[in-house]
């Protein structure tokens, strides 16, 4: 019996050994082995083995296969694609509609999907030629490729190459059959790496940079420019234009290890996206110095490679996944970069987040600026039928608001809320003289200690514009800080008449709500009207607002005449002999003043109506 066991290659990690002397270090034959090696021996290779494969372990099918199998799923999904038999090649299903126009192709190698082939479409790309992971494609698939689409009756070929010396040689020569053939074709290599601050003679590196690229030149082909103006053109616009990649961590070809190492303190400044390592490895911080770091580095009047951005500049910014961050930590990425940006203020016109061209695995992001006007920007804006083109607003992000206090009808419930506690502090000592007869004089005093409590709730931000949501963060609010028994009725009647708002909102509703609050009232506060209790305004104030149920009732002219009644039954109290609360103990020869808890919810009844009128609603 002979076992096979294929593992990947990464990390080695420390496995736990037996200690020596016990019966586990005794010799032991493994299948498929005629040598005999201590368990000892054996435990370290397998752990080390399982470490390894745990770290570098990929979903594919075979390492020699991934690039074929990668593109193939893409077209077997995407029906405006096809492939080229017998070549790494993914072309528009509708070639022949590409008769007259100039042929957009670029590659480079896998492992940087979405790029390129999910840049296939209308407005960009006519096709594109893929090399195994991290690896040129071949010149014959590259030629292969041009002469197809010069076969669909195209007028000319625009290659979109990365600088990258492999991908500049094997483009390059293909080109240069292809013209020896009398096919029409041009080059424009792309070097948007910021990295470095002294340039090299390689030149700079293709980075993410390059699909906005990809996009320009599908527009101008698409807008049937030709191929001297296109190539033209997107020379320029590539000279604006430049990209920055950090990392945390590197990532790793399938079959082999990793091609740097970090420690959990260093992330990788200035890298590829083949994994190689970067320009420097500064210390691990939050994502907005290192995104400032980042910037900084790129716009840096020292550096060779910079992007010459400054205040009142216009840029599309690109931030880019590198294939393994989170979109949570995206989206942080990318608010920085927002606000670090206007903050030396750089207007960014348009912005992509996503990812358009990884390394793998790559925990890391990379940022793209490109200096814009408005004809770039309508280049950018123009439609395309690429899958991994982004949908992007047609419009700048700065300059429009991202966020306010609250929404106006949030605006328009603190203002009724503040009208009603203005109201209630005033009405302090006055509540408190009426209470004196009565009871132990602090009705007043509670409900400001109420107002006071809807003021520092409103202050920590907007209330809810949600009926049901506002009514039971009062009712909560109310029950921990008004206290008393006032406190737990208007904490009843709130959590019961937030019950028929949940589905509608309309005036019907706000009737049904008011009947639901006085039920709660009545069930468990033991009143009725008639007792002389807050309940006697709250209800007369009900029974007009059941006109509310009725087609054609307008807000105003019930609320107002619910006040007049609410107001009117809070004076009649005076002559009532109390049947329920504190004032029942009370002889009712005493009792010649209304109920300051039915003029303090008829107060509360008049502030909502003068707040809403004050609003014009």
């Amino acid at each position: 019996m002979n076992w096979v066991l294929v593992l990947g290659v990464g990390q080695p990690c420390a496995p736990q050994i037996d200690q020596p002397g016990t019966a586990a270090s005794s010799a032991v034959l493994r299948p498929g082995s005629t040598h005999k090696t201590t368990h000892q021996q054996q435990l370290r290779e397998e752990a080390e083995a399982a470490c390894t494969t745990m770290t570098s372990k990929k979903l594919v099918n075979s390492v020699a296969g991934c690039a074929d199998d990668a593109l193939a799923g893409l077209v077997a999904c995407n029906p405006g694609l096809q492939l080229l038999q017998g070549h790494r090649v993914a072309l528009r299903s509708d070639l022949d509609t590409l008769r007259g126009r100039v042929a957009l192709l670029s590659g480079g190698g896998s492992g940087h999907e979405p790029a390129h082939a999910g840049f296939i479409g209308k407005g960009m790309l006519t096709g594109v030629i893929a090399g195994a992971v991290f690896t040129s494609p071949a010149v014959g698939s590259i030629l292969a490729a041009i002469r197809t689409v010069a076969q669909a009756g195209t007028v000319g070929t625009l290659l979109i190459v990365k600088n990258y010396t492999g991908d500049r040689l094997n483009f390059g020569l293909a080109r240069e059959q292809a013209r020896a053939e009398g096919i029409p074709v041009e080059m424009v290599v792309i070097g948007d790496d910021s990295a470095f601050t002294v340039l090299k003679k390689a030149g700079r590196r293709g980075l993410c940079g390059t699909v906005l690229i990809h996009k320009v030149a599908g527009a101008l082909a698409e807008a049937g420019a030709g191929l001297a103006e296109i190539t033209e053109r997107v020379s320029e616009v590539a000279k604006a234009m430049g990209t920055l990649g950090v990392s945390l961590s590197s990532c790793s070809v399938p079959g082999s290890r990793p091609t740097f190492e970090l420690t959990a303190s260093e992330v990788e400044l200035g890298l590829g996206i083949h994994g190689e390592a970067g320009v420097r490895r500064v210390q691990m911080a939050t994502a907005d110095k290192i995104v400032a770091l980042m910037l900084d580095h790129m716009t840096d009047a020292s550096n060779v490679s910079q992007v010459p951005v400054r205040p009142g500049s216009s840029v599309v910014l690109m931030v880019n996944n590198l294939g393994g961050l989170s979109f949570l930590e995206l989206g942080i990425v990318a608010d920085a970069a927002v606000r670090c940006l206007e903050g030396h203020k750089v207007k960014i016109a348009r912005a992509l987040v996503g990812t358009f061209m990884s390394a793998l695995e790559m925990p890391g992001v990379s940022l793209t600026l490109l200096l814009a006007d408005e004809p770039l920007l309508e280049l950018i804006d123009a439609d395309t039928t690429a899958a991994a083109w982004p949908r992007v607003p047609k419009v700048p992000v700065t300059g429009r608001m991202r966020s306010r206090a609250a929404r106006v009808a949030s605006q328009r419930v603190a203002r009724v809320l503040e009208q009603v506690c203005t109201t209630l502090l005033d009405l302090e000592e006055p509540l408190n003289a009426l209470d004196r007869a009565a009871g132990d004089g602090d009705c007043g005093t509670t409900h400001s200690r109420a107002a006071r409590a809807i003021q520092g709730w409103l202050e920590q931000g907007p209330p809810p514009a949600s009926p049901t949501r506002l009514l039971s963060s009062l009712s909560v609010l109310l029950l921990e800080k008004m206290g008393g028994s006032s406190g737990a009725l208007y904490g009843l009647f709130l959590t019961a008449a937030a019950q028929p708002l949940k589905a509608k909102t309309h005036l019907a509703a706000w009737s049904a709500a008011m009947d639901a609050g006085l039920d709660a009232m009545q069930k468990y506060g033991k009143a009725a009207p008639g007792d002389r209790t807050m309940l006697d305004s709250l209800w007369v104030a009900g029974q007009e607002l059941q006109a509310w149920k009725h087609p054609g009732a307008d807000l105003l002219p019930v609320l107002t005449k619910a006040v007049q009644s609410a107001t009117a039954a809070a004076e009649a109290t005076k002559t009532m002999e109390a049947a329920a609360g504190r004032a029942s103990y009370i002889s009712s020869s005493r009792l010649d003043q209304p109920d300051p808890g039915a003029v303090a919810a008829a107060a509360i009844l008049r502030a909502i109506l003068e707040a809403i009128q004050a609003l014009g609603m």
